[in-house]
């Protein structure tokens, strides 16, 4: 009961939750012309498109204009030189009942969110601040509310910062707290510390606990197979069409998966596979975001094969597809799961006569069922080659209890009943510990390789 109070105490209302209600919003985009800040695989237009997307996810937000403006230097106070900041400023002003400006770049600092919050008269954010509260809005789990608690605390700690140089300001120097010897930064310094250390710690108890149904899933020999790819790029939507699971309702929005969920489904020899859907990603995902989220992530290590799935429609694709990479290594994967990926082309349907260029890329489209039975195939031989599983025909004697323990302990595919003799040629996929004690409890069968 201790733990669950505090609990609901970490998952209490977030001081950085933006106000419910609708927003009318002025997208900026930063455009770095040169230099190393200048992305070699995207344009300022399909950023800038990006983070439309990114409004659009979000219920009563309207983007009142998306404004592209050059900037040499986008970490300077004012993000623009003067000329430009001028001119931005005046057209910010024109705008009807403008509520927010959105910054697309990775984070502001708190200094200048408020020197532009004091030049434009509105809210501003960056990418950091939209992203958090598109995860806030989708978490469901006590998991993906705790991820996003721990990923608010850089930005608690940037604010902090702001607010004690506020007061020092007004009051000539920094003030003891009631005699105790502590400042007031060290006070609340304090404070976020104890409340980060409570955050990792019940997000540990919670990784125990999915560890746990990790080691029975691994004890009933359930093969994993992890699904990812860049956001929206229809992951879900291809679990349901590898799973037939009626009650998963993909959405075509940005982060619509934040939890990890598990889904049963059956490969072409019948074997039992569980599919995981996982969080998407995004380019310059803020990287406290995708600390937070590791612990979610964590499940891709222990999984038997990861399917990537792009959406080969989109205008970025190979830059996302280099974005889903760098972040898969920077999990520190086997080098087995990294070496074995098996990619798929999602959305071919709307592109006439689809190839791939890459070797040994699958081509397929989720919502049509295009290219499914050759995904199937593809999965089956990794996950075989994966697991050490082995395909066997094996001699029972219909009698004994050799039949109900195959069906028990591995797949059974086929099964071809000789009356004559009282036996059965039995085609399994069975695992190398099962297949040992197999041998050991019906030492006299008959087995032949397939």
């Amino acid at each position: 009961e201790e733990d669950e109070a505090e609990l609901e105490e970490l998952l209490g209302p977030s001081p950085l939750a933006l106000e419910p209600g609708a927003q009318r919003v002025a997208i900026v985009h930063p455009a770095v012309k040169w230099g190393p800040r200048k992305s070699p695989l995207t344009t300022a237009e399909l950023q800038i498109a990006e983070a439309i997307a990114l409004v659009d996810t979000l219920q009563n937000w309207t983007v009142l204009d998306k404004i592209i403006i050059p900037t040499k230097n986008p970490d300077k106070k004012f993000v623009f030189g003067k000329g430009n900041f001028q001119i931005l400023t005046e057209k910010l002003k024109k705008l009807p009942h403008l509520t927010a400006v959105f910054l697309n770049v990775e984070r502001i600092s708190s200094l200048t969110k408020k020197e532009l919050e004091g030049a434009w008269g509105v809210k501003v954010f960056d990418r950091y601040t939209i992203v958090l509260h598109i995860f806030r809005c989708n978490a469901r789990t006590k998991e993906a509310k705790l991820q996003i608690a721990l990923a608010e605390i850089p930005l608690l700690r940037s604010n902090l910062k702001n607010e004690v140089s506020q007061r020092d300001q007004q009051r000539g120097g920094s003030r003891y707290i009631m005699g105790s010897g502590e400042t007031f930064l060290e006070t609340q310094n304090r404070i976020l510390k104890e409340r980060e250390l409570k955050i990792r710690n019940a997000l540990e108890k919670l990784r125990r606990k999915r560890s746990l149904l990790r080691t029975q899933r691994r004890k009933r020999e359930f093969p994993m197979i992890s699904v990812m790819g860049y956001t929206n790029c229809g992951k879900t939507t291809l679990i349901k069409a590898l799973t037939g699971e009626a009650g998963l309702q993909p959405r075509d929005q940005l982060f619509a998966t934040l939890d990890i969920t598990a889904h049963a489904g059956y490969l072409p020899s019948h074997m039992a596979v569980i599919y995981v859907d996982t969080i998407g990603f995004l380019t310059d995902l803020p990287h406290n975001l995708v600390e937070s989220f590791s612990a979610t992530l964590e499940e891709v290590a222990y999984s038997d094969l990861i399917v990537h799935v792009r959406d080969i429609t989109h205008p970025e694709t190979i830059l996302q597809k280099a974005t889903v990479l760098s972040v898969l290594k920077n999990l520190n994967l086997p080098s087995h799961l990294l070496d074995s990926i098996v990619e798929v082309h999602n959305k071919v349907d709307l592109i006439e006569r689809y190839k791939p260029t890459e070797e040994n890329a699958l081509a397929i489209s989720a919502l049509h069922g295009h290219g499914l039975e050759e995904l199937k195939q593809e999965i089956e031989k990794k996950i075989l080659s994966a697991t050490g599983k082995k395909v066997l025909t094996i001699n029972v004697n219909l009698e004994g209890p050799q039949l109900s323990w195959l069906y028990k302990e591995a797949t059974v595919q086929e099964i071809e009943v000789m009356p004559e003799d009282g036996t059965a040629r039995v085609k399994v996929i069975i695992s190398s510990s099962a297949f040992g004690r197999y041998k050991n409890l019906f030492p006299n069968s008959k087995i032949f390789m397939s």
